[in-house]
């Protein structure tokens, strides 16, 4: 073959081979910089989406009933969530704290509070609804376990409370009261500003002290103060491994949480176990404080409303109304139901028509707050 020949057919060879080089090498480039421009969209439009997203109040959520309720109550709460048919779940906690996280924005189908108090603007902020119900009725106690027993001290003070009830004597109840606060035993009060039940317990107190201490409302209290017999929680349900291991000996607690949980307990006259709407206005003349708040005595009630931008509306009103009609099924548990359970009202134009109905019916009574 000529020379010549073999050299153009190389030339031309090598000139597809070199063209076949560059254009895959092309290629190869053009796939690398779409590759990084899908890559970098992509992450463009994940990254700048935030993990938690703030759900405005004006809306309306949707999802399973969460009822929020005072941690004395929860069983309760669950027992009639049960009997209801509707699926949901119960959280129990402090009324205050649980209104606090309520005016946060937390989604709440209902609200289930032992004050009154905890349902008012001034802790559910944008959710306050304007209206809340009481339907059963309980008092305070002072539970003791078997641990408190072998107590020498402890022991005494059960015996005079039990005498100062059976015979109405001042001068027992002074001593009872004397030797509860005198610091060779301690009492368990859940924290007031959290809890109301640690509340009522300084009710109970100045109750104690205006009746049996010469009208000194801060007798009893000071003298607690002073001598450290109080262990405090945030709220009362946390103080009862304490009590039944011993670390304190008595608990300022609900009659129903004592029965639930097991506890023997001390039963406090009417006049002091805020448990009888015949004392409703000797309650009041007596208070304690909440920030700058006061909260005055009161019947010891459990109440239920629905924040203003509850989660499932439809089911939390269902839900509510099945427990106004169904209060008595909570006598089990050693609650009072009422016979016509009380509507405050706060603003009439926030009531649903529903309840407004029930009161039409007299299954409701309804008393401006």
């Amino acid at each position: 073959m000529n020379i010549q020949v073999v050299n153009v057919k190389y030339k031309i060879c090598m000139s597809i081979h070199m063209n076949a080089k560059i254009l895959y090498i092309g290629v190869l480039l053009l796939i690398v910089v779409v590759g990084i421009f899908v890559y970098f969209e992509f992450l463009g439009h994940h990254t700048v989406t935030p993990t938690h997203t703030q759900v405005p109040l004006n809306e309306t959520f949707s999802g399973p009933l969460t009822i929020y309720v005072a941690d004395a109550y929860t069983q309760e709460a669950s027992f009639l969530l049960n009997a209801s048919g509707i699926p949901g779940v119960v959280k129990g906690g402090g009324s205050y704290s649980l209104a606090r996280e309520i005016s946060q924005g937390v989604p709440v189908s209902v609200f289930m509070p032992v004050a009154s108090s905890a349902a008012q603007e001034n802790f559910l902020g944008e959710q306050y609804p304007g209206w809340v119900i009481a339907f059963v009725e309980d008092q305070l106690v002072i539970a003791y376990s078997n641990a408190t027993l072998k107590n020498p001290t402890a022991m005494n003070i059960v015996t005079l409370f039990s005498q100062a009830l059976k015979t109405n004597s001042s001068k027992l109840y002074y001593y009872a009261f004397s030797n509860l606060t005198s610091g060779k035993v301690k009492i368990g009060i859940s924290d007031p500003a959290s809890d109301p039940a640690g509340g009522r317990a300084l009710v109970a107190f100045e109750i104690a002290g205006y009746l049996y201490a010469n009208h000194s409302t801060n007798y009893f209290i000071n003298n607690m103060i002073k001598n450290q017999a109080n262990v405090t929680a945030s709220n009362a349900a946390e103080l009862v491994s304490p009590l039944e291991s011993g670390d304190i000996q008595f608990l300022f607690i609900y009659k129903s949480a004592a029965i639930a949980k097991g506890l023997n307990y001390i039963t406090l006259p009417a006049w002091i176990n805020q448990g009888d709407q015949q004392y409703s206005s000797f309650y009041s003349q007596f208070y304690y404080t909440v920030g700058v708040n006061k909260i005055y005595g009161a019947p010891i009630y459990l109440y239920v409303t629905i924040p203003k931008y509850p989660l499932d509306y439809e089911e939390a009103l269902n839900f509510t109304v099945f427990v106004i009609e169904h209060a008595s099924l909570l006598s089990k548990f050693g609650l009072t139901p009422l016979s016509h359970p009380i509507l405050f009202v706060y603003n009439s134009s926030e009531v649903p028509g529903e309840i407004n109905n029930l009161v039409q019916e007299g299954v409701l009574t309804e008393q401006p707050a």
